[in-house]
This record gives C-alpha cells, sequence and structure tokens, in this order.
C-alpha cells in the first residue's frame, strides 16, 4: 500500500465533502483507540475545524489517558483542532433508572452497551448541529462490511466514513504516517461499551488478522469444507457474523405498495 498517498487521498476527498455539502468543520469522537486516532488526524490534516469530543460513561481510565494524550497532540500540532468532553456517566445512568426492571437480563447488557454508544451518536450530532459539522465515522472495513462489529444508529450513524475502505492493518499502516501515539498503536483494540476489560477480540472469537483472511477468503467464493482446525474456525466465525449482522450492512427494507393499491 502506498501509505502516504492514501492518506493524502483521503484528506482530499475529506475536504472536497465538506466543501461541497458547504459545511464548517468535522466532529469526531475520541475513544483512545486506533480507528478514532487515525480518523481525527486524517481530519485535523485537512486544515479544516475539527472538534474532537470525549464522552465516557464508566471508561477505563487507561482508555481515557490514551484519547487525552492523543488529542494534546493533534493541538499541538493542528491550529484547527479543538476538543471538549462530555462525560456521559450519569446522563446513562439516569437513563437506566427510568427503564422499566426486567426479568429476563439475557440481553440485558448488550442492549445497555448500545445505548451508550447510542447516547454518544446523539452527543456527536448535538455538536455538530450546534456548529454545522459533520459527523466523521471511525469504522474500518472489516468492522464495517465484514463482521458488522458496530452498533446500528451508535458509532455506525455518522455522515461519513473516511477508513471504511481500509482493513484493520492498514489503518495501523497509516497510524504509523500520522504518528499516532505508541500507547494507542500497542493497546488491545476494544469498544469499550462494556465497563470492562474485554477486547474486540474477545468479543469477536478472533483477531482482526484473522477475519481479514476470512473476509477475503469468503469473497473469493471459498467454502468451509475447503479448510480445517483454526483456520475453519475463523472462516466459520467470519461467516456466521457477516450473515446475523446483514441487517446493519444493507439499507433499511421498505415495504413497497403495489401501484393498484396506491
Amino acid at each position: 500500500m502506498h501509505t502516504e498517498k492514501v492518506i493524502d487521498h483521503i484528506v482530499d476527498w475529506l475536504k472536497m465533502y465538506a466543501v461541497n455539502a458547504k459545511m464548517d468543520g468535522f466532529v469526531v469522537g475520541i475513544s483512545g483507540g486506533i480507528d478514532s486516532a487515525v480518523t481525527s488526524a486524517l481530519c485535523a490534516k485537512t486544515g479544516i475545524r475539527t472538534l474532537c469530543v470525549e464522552m465516557p460513561i464508566h471508561q477505563a481510565q487507561n482508555q481515557v489517558s490514551r484519547g487525552r494524550e492523543h488529542i494534546k497532540l493533534l493541538k499541538e500540532n493542528f491550529a484547527n483542532v479543538t476538543n471538549t468532553e462530555v462525560n456521559l456517566t450519569a446522563t446513562f445512568e439516569q437513563f437506566k433508572k427510568e427503564l422499566p426492571q426486567t426479568t429476563d437480563d439475557s440481553f440485558l447488557d448488550l442492549s445497555l452497551a448500545n445505548t451508550r454508544a447510542r447516547l454518544r451518536m446523539t452527543t456527536l450530532y448535538y455538536f455538530a448541529g450546534l456548529h454545522r459539522y459533520l459527523v466523521v465515522g471511525t469504522g474500518n472495513k472489516v468492522e464495517d462490511f465484514g463482521v458488522g462489529f458496530y452498533t446500528k444508529y451508535g458509532d455506525g450513524g455518522v455522515d461519513l466514513s473516511p477508513i471504511a475502505d481500509l482493513m484493520k492493518s492498514e489503518v495501523y499502516k497509516l497510524a504509523k504516517v500520522l504518528d499516532i501515539p505508541e500507547s494507542i498503536v500497542k493497546a488491545a483494540p476494544t469498544d469499550g461499551l462494556f465497563g470492562d476489560s474485554r477486547s474486540d477480540e474477545d468479543q469477536l472469537g478472533a483477531s482482526y488478522d484473522e477475519l481479514e483472511w476470512a473476509m477475503k477468503m469468503y469473497e473469493k467464493g471459498r467454502n468451509s469444507s475447503e479448510f480445517s482446525g483454526r483456520e475453519q474456525e475463523i472462516f466459520n466465525i467470519y461467516k456466521k457474523l457477516h450473515s446475523a449482522n446483514q441487517h446493519k450492512m444493507i439499507p433499511i427494507p421498505v415495504c413497497n405498495i403495489p401501484e393498484e393499491l396506491l
């Protein structure tokens, strides 16, 4: 991959999109992870106003410190970068108090994790509306189009996605050129939505490198029976997630009314 040229291409694309949309800047949620760090750095390089927003909800301190380290470096290098923090912990806790009690908590943790992501999306769009900014997505290709590892109308609710055509490994290559802090590069990827130390790999059952391989095999039309051992396991994990999360990756189904009924 021609990393520097890819960076220039994305930066130019972001500039053109903002100008054509007649918007005044970008807003990016900062998590302390590699994807949001790379995305915000790309936005910063446009020279267009870029607002970095931290939105902790019972967040682990190491995630918070990584995000702040990254924002500090961005502000030192780009005059167009500003930041703000909205601690959503109290909002999240109040929201839970208003919900009816449930006797079936089978999906409670997942539902609340997705609620965190949707509270953050709402916050980003508040600032976007306030300043005439675009909400910039931070999802990569494996997450957005492979296994659907994001929250519908949460971190999936964005105006544009600059790194969604890049594999996770390619995002790391951009991070190296963009001088993303080593603390972020070395950190295990996590969505940070459950308030514990579980990583993306813990949730998915496979690493991003493994899922990238499976995605390429799947797109080539390969079948599970062609593999054995760990490769077969990874391929089946990918195939299962890809199928289960299609509702996130395809347009919302519309009930078309027959002409004769109108």
